[in-house]
């Protein structure tokens, strides 16, 4: 968990440390302890105004496989200095045409115990389908909880927050006085 300044130095950071050209607009930077997901908004392809779905569909697709390839290098070196700097892989996103698509991230294991009730919720998931093993029934647990629950996690991040700054203002904070005195000389 980092804090909403160490999110805005980040931010920062990226926009101004990715080439001028790159993006149209550096849309999206989001971090965890294991990596940074950098996402920007790329040109939508010239296509006539009553063009076919699928053209439209195979058009995105190849602009964004283009925009992958053509700045591959770019982001490669970008990407290094910020894995020296900041301690987490980096990894790349485009927004296109009201189509998103990630190029790589990291999937990092997660170990937990469940208990039978817990374990009979993965397996309920990959009877019916939804999932392929516990691991994909877990990941689709988390995404469900994530997409009905946006505003209670952000309103959990900031109270994180809150208590971060006060704990940098406890006694163990860095202070450029020295203690008092004791009076008792």
């Amino acid at each position: 968990m980092i804090t909403k300044e160490q999110r805005e130095k980040l931010r920062g950071w990226f926009a101004g440390r990715l080439p001028d050209d790159l993006f149209e607009e550096l849309t999206e930077l989001t971090v965890d302890r294991e990596e940074i997901t950098v996402i920007g908004r790329i040109p939508e392809p010239r296509l006539a105004e009553d063009a076919p779905d699928a053209e439209r569909e195979a058009a995105l697709e190849s602009r964004v496989q283009e925009f992958r390839e053509r700045t591959r290098e770019d982001r490669m070196a970008v990407a290094r200095e910020a894995e020296h700097r900041f301690g987490r892989k980096v990894s790349w996103g485009v927004e296109c045409g009201g189509r998103r698509a990630l190029f790589t991230h990291v999937a990092a294991p997660v170990m937990t115990r469940l208990r039978q009730p817990e374990r009979q919720v993965l397996d309920t998931l990959i009877a019916g389908g939804v999932a392929r093993s516990r691991s994909d029934a877990l990941a689709w647990c988390v995404r469900l909880v994530q997409r009905h629950t946006d505003d209670w996690l952000a309103e959990l991040r900031d109270s994180l927050e809150h208590v971060q700054r006060v704990r940098a203002q406890g006694p163990d904070a860095e202070t450029d006085q020295a203690p008092p005195a004791d009076d008792e000389e």
